[in-house]
């Protein structure tokens, strides 16, 4: 078979395609990733600007992913079946024309969707007859894919305060934000807040006190609608999906070093709070993830622009971080989510109490960051993700809305914690 009437069609390079497709839609994605796609899709003669219009698609949300491998195969997607909410191990047992009949398929779908015709136009026409056979693989692929539906939309209201330059509070605000719930089991639910989409300025002026430099530079961010968890998972919600069936990796039920149903789940590694994740959407059928940092800080500003959602300072009376001189009795531990007022948003603990997981990796700074809210996963230290929020064992300016941390994603820690985005879109 010929492409471009020169390249020849190599069963290796369409199947390393689907391999990335496959790391990217379980959220496995790796560093040489796109560069990978960039060479092949280079030796197979698809022009630059086509392929950077194909990449695009592979560094927005991974859900996305999920849709582009299902819409790719128009039900003659045979190359994994789906396990658990993720697409397993590439078949060994399918006959190799069978399997190249299927990638054409895919591959013209993928073309005519990203408006690269190139290839498409020198692809052999597929056997419908191959179609039939595969349908089965195809249904078996959608009950795991997130469905339409969501809970019922309630509203709650709430108090918000703003506080002067000496942490006295000189607003009180009475706010509305609207929820959906997740029945997790036994009366446990899931509370998921609505956050409005719209652009902000991420990262801190040189002017805010006690910034560094990978807060800067400071750029827009313009962000679809979603729906992000009230408050950090708690005990009880994570011992209730760690009993959900497992998808990859074992999940204890009582990680946490503090304990407590209303405290918030810690000691918990960033491939762990992805295996809840993972639990969570196949349990429900609908998406749920780590947030990227833009959502993450975006959700935390709420609207502001000052270091803190309540203000140019945040105090202990506000939120749970640490003071070298304690004027507070308080014991030096993770709080009961929810104890101190939320932000403009409806959102809870967003400053302090527990570093919360997003699913960046890190960089140095945030040149050539993206602009549309989507996490950050090329380029970077795949070695590494980021953490935001603060934590009860830090000082107050690493609670600061755009404050930075980063850790190896395998560590665990009695301050790492975590909260949840459902994707609306795919929701």
């Amino acid at each position: 078979y010929k492409f471009n009437q020169a390249m020849e069609f190599k069963l290796s390079n369409f199947s390393e395609l689907i391999a990335i497709f496959e790391r990217i839609a379980k959220g496995e994605g790796v560093q040489t990733d796109t560069s990978t796609v960039i060479s092949i899709l280079t030796n197979l003669g698809v022009a630059a600007d086509d392929i950077q219009k194909f990449t695009s698609i592979l560094n927005t949300d991974r859900q996305q992913v999920y849709q582009i491998v299902l819409q790719l195969g128009k039900n003659n997607y045979n190359m994994g079946k789906a396990q658990s909410n993720q697409f397993g191990e590439i078949y060994n047992g399918i006959n190799p024309e069978l399997i190249k009949e299927v990638l054409r398929e895919v591959l013209q779908e993928v073309f005519s969707n990203t408006s690269i015709n190139t290839l498409a136009k020198n692809l052999p026409a597929v056997d419908y007859e191959i179609t039939e056979k595969l349908e089965c693989i195809n249904s078996e692929i959608s009950q795991y894919l997130p469905t339409s539906e969501l809970p019922a939309i309630s509203t709650f209201d709430f108090e918000t305060v703003t506080v002067g330059k000496q942490g006295n509070i000189t607003k009180r605000s009475i706010k509305q934000a609207e929820y959906f719930v997740e029945d997790l089991n036994k009366g446990v639910e899931l509370k998921m807040v609505s956050i409005p989409g719209g652009s902000f300025t991420m990262g801190a002026s040189k002017d805010e006190s006690g910034t560094v430099e990978d807060e800067r530079p400071q750029h827009l961010v313009t962000l679809k609608p979603f729906f992000l968890g009230k408050y950090p998972i708690t005990q009880a919600q994570w011992r209730e999906v760690a009993n959900f069936p497992k998808i990859k990796c074992k999940l204890e039920s009582e990680p946490s070093y503090f304990r407590g149903d209303k405290l918030p789940v810690e000691c918990i590694s960033w491939y762990e709070a992805q295996e809840f994740c993972a639990r969570l959407s196949q349990k429900t059928g609908r998406v749920y993830r780590l947030p990227s940092e833009a959502e993450w800080e975006y959700a935390c500003r709420a609207n502001t622009t000052s270091p803190f959602y309540c203000g140019a300072i945040v105090t202990r009376d506000l939120a749970n971080y640490h003071e070298e001189q304690q004027t507070h009795f308080r014991v030096s531990q993770t709080s009961e989510v929810g104890i101190f007022p939320g932000n403009s948003f409806g959102l809870y603990d967003m400053h302090g109490n527990v570093w919360e997981w997003c699913a960046d990796y890190q960089h140095e700074d945030y040149q050539d960051a993206p602009s549309d809210g989507s996490a950050w996963t090329i380029d970077g230290n795949p070695e590494y993700r980021m953490l935001r929020g603060g934590a009860w064992d830090y000082d107050f300016n690493y609670c600061r809305s755009a404050s930075r941390y980063f850790e190896n994603p395998s560590t665990r820690n009695e301050s790492f914690s975590f909260r949840v985005v459902c994707c609306l879109e795919n929701a």
